[in-house]
């Protein structure tokens, strides 16, 4: 189940680790995803810090991290093809594979229905 930022990213444990993405309001609002430019693997961040940057045909857009994380892994599928972050925002086109430094940020998190009544 995926948790939300305000800043449009979601965060979905999976283990020891979680993935880390856009969501599917901010591809919509974006439009068609052209370019993306990962963080460094090994690079932390804090919660809402920008972790990367998204470019599509309309404007670009700052990728904030949902939590404070570790990136351990970044999607070269998204990188080859970005078109994966409209395709499928919230499934193949994650962005990061992280380890999270503080788990109870999640708990600040919306749902997916807190989310929703937020972006319409």
């Amino acid at each position: 189940m995926n948790k939300y930022h305000a800043e449009h990213t979601w965060v979905r444990i999976e283990g020891d680790t979680a993935l880390v993405g856009i969501t599917q309001h901010a591809q919509d609002t974006l439009g068609d995803i052209v370019f993306v430019d990962f963080a460094e693997v090994g690079k932390t961040f804090a919660q809402g810090t920008v972790a990367g940057v998204v470019e599509s045909v309309k404007a670009a857009a700052d990728v904030h991290m949902p939590a404070s994380v570790e990136i351990l892994e970044t999607n070269e599928a998204l990188r080859a093809d970005p078109s994966l972050a409209n395709s499928d925002p919230e499934g193949a086109g994650w962005f990061y594979k992280v380890k999270l430094s503080n788990a109870a940020e999640l708990d600040g998190l919306m749902d997916a229905a807190a989310y929703q009544a937020i972006t319409g």
